[in-house]
């Protein structure tokens, strides 16, 4: 992955974890910055991290459901060009803006890696749609569950009042 890619896909990952961190910011009263900043950075690298995986995680999914034979080329990897209109989905993440137009853009990233993929790997475009739209499902469900978890861990109960 060249360094260009690598700083798209993380400041995606931080345009992600802002639209998902402020809300949540705002509601926290006396936050410390120090808190902020670094629930931003482990938020971006996650972020970050989950999307270099999907177009592997499609690639992996391709060659165990359609790919007979092990093909010679390199798997499906990001590239400048299909890594802008991520960073872009990823801009306009905050809620504020609309999650429905989120989806449609990232519905826009996806058919653009299923595109890539159908010429990568040499199966038909809605077959690497589906491994594309699966590979995506998959890691957006892990990782909310993961959040979930952490979130969960995080807050201390608060005991219920006594009536």
């Amino acid at each position: 992955m060249s360094p260009v890619v690598t700083v798209l896909l993380l400041v995606a990952g931080f345009s992600e974890a802002a639209g998902r961190l402020l809300p949540l910011v705002a509601r926290l009263s006396g936050a410390s910055r120090t808190r902020v900043v670094g629930m931003m950075v482990a938020g971006a690298v996650v972020d970050g991290a989950v999307f270099a995986l999907w177009p592997l995680s499609a690639w992996t999914l391709a060659e165990l459901v359609l790919v007979t034979s092990p093909s010679d080329e390199a798997a499906l990897v990001w590239t400048a060009d299909l890594a802008v209109p991520l960073l872009l989905a990823a801009v306009l993440a905050f809620p504020l803006l609309g999650p429905f137009l989120h989806l449609v853009l990232m519905v826009g990233v996806g058919a653009g890696l299923a595109t890539a993929l159908a010429t990568v790997a040499g199966v038909g475009w809605w077959g690497a749609a589906g491994c594309v739209a699966a590979a995506g499902v998959g890691l957006g469900v892990a990782v909310e569950g993961v959040r979930r978890l952490v979130v969960r861990l995080s807050t201390g109960r608060t005991p219920e009042p006594l009536t």
